[in-house]
């Protein structure tokens, strides 16, 4: 008997994919510690990234509540 379809989905491998560089962000943040945007981004090797992907994932990680800006402009995790 044949397997029925996969249920749709609404999350595309984009979606997934910026959900995984939240993630790297996240984990950095809280292995590391605090740091400032260009710190991060060497830490993360993002400069190999699609150009725009680690400022929309850091700016996601933000918004969602897993990464905060300290009063000092460096950023943190939760």
């Amino acid at each position: 008997m044949p397997m029925p379809p996969p249920k749709p989905s609404t999350e595309g491998p984009r979606d997934r994919q910026v959900a995984h560089e939240i993630a790297q962000i996240a984990k950095a943040l809280r292995t590391e510690g605090p740091t400032d945007a260009d710190s991060l981004q060497e830490r993360l090797a993002a400069r190999f990234w699609e150009p725009g992907r680690f400022e929309r994932a850091l700016a996601h990680a933000v918004a969602d509540g897993l990464v905060v800006r300290t009063s000092d402009g460096r950023y943190a995790a939760v």
